[in-house]
């Protein structure tokens, strides 16, 4: 665990309330799935904002986010050379090297762009990797998959592009050994229901809450099938067998 104060690279907004904003890497190793705490601003609201890692090299740390309310939009407004606090990598990210063999990537909104780094490590020790891909209506970061899967599926809900429907509509479990899955919990529950049965082994990233980013508050702890875990210390990452949907 790292906190820090880190320079902003980067912030461009890329749909109607998509932003991608890139921030000095002080050297830290990333895991898949992992999180930042970030706070660019003083005074209120006083709690940092937990936002997935999109991307990471060496060099930059790249977070895509959603503009949801006061927090995100003052990050939005951040500009190349403002400071702000990254305290992260934060929690547990997808077991990786576990998993080997085919793997699909199944990500709904803004639960998508931390399959993105997950895609590419998972590529690099040699899994055959296929991403599928669900949005309302704007499409972002799928050609960001691009270098690391063999397929990029994509639907919407309006018909826009790619199939019309849900994302689990176009997932096909029994073609895999692995389905790592991040989104609105509604798309997930449909993902593990489906997997049923097929032998694929399902990890799910949560979204919720989160007041600390460290465990200390307990306040995004959720039940599961072996008692209360801490979404931002004993995940986000879940084996799907152990949740208690």
């Amino acid at each position: 665990m790292h906190c820090s104060e880190s320079i902003v690279a980067k912030n461009v907004q890329i749909t109607s309330d998509i932003f991608v904003i890139d921030v000095e890497n002080p050297g830290l190793k990333i895991n898949p799935g992992q999180f930042f705490m970030i706070k660019g601003w003083s005074g209120e609201p006083t709690l940092m904002r937990p936002i997935s890692v999109f991307k990471a090299d060496v060099r930059i740390l790249s977070f895509m986010y959603r503009v949801v309310g006061k927090g995100t939009r003052l990050l939005s407004l951040m500009q190349e050379g403002d400071k702000l606090t990254v305290l992260g990598p934060c929690g547990n990210g997808y077991p990786v090297d576990e998993i080997s063999g085919n793997v699909a990537l199944v990500g709904g909104g803004v639960g998508i762009p931390p399959l993105c780094h997950t895609a590419k490590v998972l590529s690099g020790k040699g899994c055959r990797v296929d991403a599928c891909l669900g949005y309302r209506n704007e499409v972002f970061a799928a050609s960001d998959f691009e270098p690391y899967c063999n397929t990029v599926a994509i639907s919407t809900e309006d018909g826009s592009s790619g199939y019309k429907g849900f994302v689990t509509d176009i997932l096909q479990p029994e073609n895999y050994d692995f389905i790592l899955t991040c989104g609105p919990e509604v798309m997930m529950r449909s993902v593990v229901a489906k997997a049923a049965g097929s032998g694929a082994k399902v990890f799910c990233s949560l979204e919720h809450r989160m007041a600390c980013g460290i465990g200390a508050c307990l306040g995004c702890s959720i039940r599961t099938k072996k008692g209360m875990r801490r979404v931002c210390k004993e995940g986000p990452v879940f084996d799907s067998a152990l949740l208690d949907w």
